[in-house]
């Protein structure tokens, strides 16, 4: 099964993802956090300069987040079910 391979992974393996991980996450970025604006980059295509259109589209993208994630979750629960996640 798929979630059978997270066990196959060796602990430096693991090691070196969450090292890279945590490279990634404070190397990037930290004066974003002591500005108050992590990841703005001033590119306006999925953002808007209107306050009550930017409120609406970051409310559809944590909509969409969340449903990913709840989409995730329920293949996670049916490979561990069946042994099988796409159904097959």
């Amino acid at each position: 099964t798929g979630l059978a391979a997270i066990s196959k992974v060796p602990a430096l393996g693991w090691a070196q993802i969450v090292a890279y991980g945590g490279f990634c996450e404070l190397s990037a970025g930290s004066d974003d956090w002591k500005t108050g604006t992590p990841g703005d980059y001033g590119f306006k295509v999925l953002t808007s300069s209107d306050p009550a259109e930017k409120t609406k589209k970051l409310s559809a993208e944590l909509a969409n987040g969340r449903l990913a994630m709840m989409a995730i979750i329920g293949m996670f629960f049916q490979d561990g079910l069946t042994g099988s996640a796409w159904g097959d």
